[in-house]
């Protein structure tokens, strides 16, 4: 094992209580589009993946031939939304702020809604511009792949084996993990379901948290933890 150098934040229902919203306005997109899907199972089968290959999914699945123009049909209904209800995640502030280690934010989304969330809830500039998103590298490097968390860590000069990366999704966790990385899940968002930490613990996280405000003392454990088995 190894001690942790770098803190990885994803963004969406990790930092700001988003993938909610997002559950709410795709589930009814694809219900529109005869693929009924509750907002519970939305969030349960694909939260953490964008939007294109959620719909990619269900096509493969029900053989059901989603348009195109869904895409930015979703895009532009799900930033209005975002921009008049994101909230913070309770207890962000407080668990940044006692930070010690250096951290950053790596992101399916893109970075202007990176941008508009985090500039809404008011935690932008705490990470100035260590904010990344894996569009940015482009449309087919996005989570579950690990492309963005082996980027983030480059941008730091830090060994992914000393990264923590803070995960909600079953599939940012296996982004992680296949960056060799350590991943933290969190369920404290709201569109947390039932069977959510044991599907993180399954996909590879090393411990889950409910609340953001226990994190600094998991980091510490875990990092104190780490250094005795190397001792």
């Amino acid at each position: 094992m190894t001690g942790i150098d770098l803190i990885i934040f994803d963004c969406d229902s990790v930092l700001v209580d988003s993938e909610i919203i997002a559950s709410e306005v795709e589930a009814g997109l694809l219900t529109e589009a005869g693929y009924p899907i509750s907002i519970e199972e939305m969030s349960e089968r694909f939260s953490g993946m964008t939007w294109r290959d959620t719909l990619l999914a269900v096509e493969k699945e029900a053989s059901i031939p989603l348009s195109a123009s869904l895409i930015d049909k979703v895009d532009a209904i799900l930033d209005v939304r975002l921009a008049r209800d994101v909230k913070i995640i309770e207890g962000v502030r407080p668990a940044l702020m006692q930070l010690t280690l250096p951290h950053c934010i790596c992101s399916n989304s893109t970075s202007q809604r990176l941008a508009m969330m985090l500039g809404k809830v008011g935690i932008r500039d705490h990470f100035g511009k260590h904010i990344y998103s894996a569009r940015d590298l482009g449309p087919d490097r996005v989570k579950p792949k690990p492309d963005i968390f082996l980027h983030g860590a480059a941008q730091f000069g830090v060994d992914p084996a000393r990264v923590l990366v803070i995960e909600d999704s079953v599939h940012g966790i296996h982004g992680a993990r296949a960056a060799g990385m350590r991943v933290v899940g969190f369920t404290g968002g709201s569109h947390t379901f039932a069977a959510h930490a044991d599907k993180l613990t399954e996909a590879g996280a090393e411990t889950v948290i409910s609340r953001m405000a226990a994190l600094p003392g998991v980091i510490a454990a875990l990092a104190e933890w780490s250094e005795s088995m190397t001792a």
